[in-house]
């Protein structure tokens, strides 16, 4: 849900009342001042806007004096249609982001994308599996999906993100492609507060679908550093339970470190395309890649070589131990 608890709504009441909590009497002096008209104070504080720019600009003076004071204020909409719901408490940031960019979220309620798959290939070159990559379901509304996950994660609804998209891909798989292909689909594990709980959906999905788990392979994507190892240990014991492969995505690269592949120990390393690409002459890039190699082949770890564009860097990194690689030489991301 975006601004109500019960229904999803992507659009809100340009005019209205906002609720604050926990509030105090500094609190309803500083927002008079600065201008706002207080609709009431009891039994909670709500104060009235006129427009979007109104609600941006009450949100923006919440959050700071959030910050100003030391407090931790949430925030609630109060809508015409909420009648005998609750209130879909806030923090003030996290509505904020939710009103700027409305466009955007959208997206999400909507379902207003698709998923797209690039060929993973062995070393004779045959398709052993499709990665599944997010994409825009028209041109008129264009997305990245690197925006789209920062929007989430700004607004709260990243943990909804992660999981509409990988249900969806795992739909898009039962439709297109037969048993015994790998489908790697991206998740992130800071939206997984409880693996056991939050993958159930994900663990029904399969199993209504009559799909076989084996041919599942979830990547961990992370935008930030991986904070709680032991936390995303117990997401891979989970997923392995149930037959799930698990990938560690951009090895080399971002916030994918060897330590964390050393302790996690995944099924497939991915190694990141920033060190594949012109790794045929580039010493530096060898002797990495070589050491990732090396380090995956101690714990059994397949090694995936990301990226590839030219066939001297894929024959490269198959003499040095990869078995299976993805890049446009091999076939650009598509429609199934």
């Amino acid at each position: 849900m975006v601004f109500s608890n019960g229904s999803a709504r992507s659009v809100f009441e340009n005019r209205g009342c906002i609720r604050f909590r926990p509030f105090s009497a500094s609190f309803i002096a500083h927002m008079e001042y600065l201008g706002f008209r207080l609709n009431q104070s009891f039994p909670d504080c709500q104060f009235t806007y006129q427009s979007k720019d109104e609600l941006l600009l009450l949100l923006e003076c919440t959050r700071k004096y959030n910050l100003m004071c030391g407090e931790n204020m949430h925030v609630s909409l109060v809508l015409s249609e909420e009648s005998g719901r609750s209130p879909l408490w806030l923090k003030a940031s996290q509505l904020e982001s939710r009103v700027r960019n409305n466009d955007v979220l959208g997206v999400i309620l909507e379902k207003r994308f698709e998923n797209h798959i690039q060929p993973i290939v062995n070393a004779y070159e045959e398709v052993i599996g499709y990665e599944f990559l997010l994409r825009p379901s028209s041109r008129k509304k264009p997305f990245t999906p690197l925006e789209l996950f920062a929007v989430a994660r700004e607004s709260g609804l990243h943990s909804s993100l992660d999981q509409v998209a990988r249900l969806a891909a795992i739909e898009t798989s039962a439709q297109h492609l037969p048993q015994g292909i790998k489908r790697f689909i991206n998740f992130l594990p800071s939206s997984i507060e409880s693996p056991c709980r939050c993958l159930n959906g994900t663990f029904k999905k399969i199993e209504q679908l009559t799909l076989d788990t084996r041919d599942f392979v979830f990547e961990v994507v992370e935008t930030e550093r991986i904070r709680h190892i032991s936390h995303l240990q117990h997401i891979f014991e989970v997923c392995r339970s149930k037959g799930i492969s698990m990938a560690l995505d951009d090895v080399g690269a971002g916030f994918s470190s060897l330590e964390e592949m050393t302790v996690l120990r995944p099924d497939y390393v991915k190694i990141d395309r920033s060190l594949v690409s012109g790794c045929r002459n580039d010493a530096h890039k060898q002797r990495q890649i070589k050491d990732i190699i090396k380090r995956a082949l101690a714990f059994g770890g397949q090694v995936l070589v990301e990226g590839v564009e030219r066939r001297e860097d894929f024959e490269y990194c198959l003499d040095s131990g990869a078995v299976l690689a993805q890049g446009y030489l091999f076939g650009r991301p598509g429609k199934p």
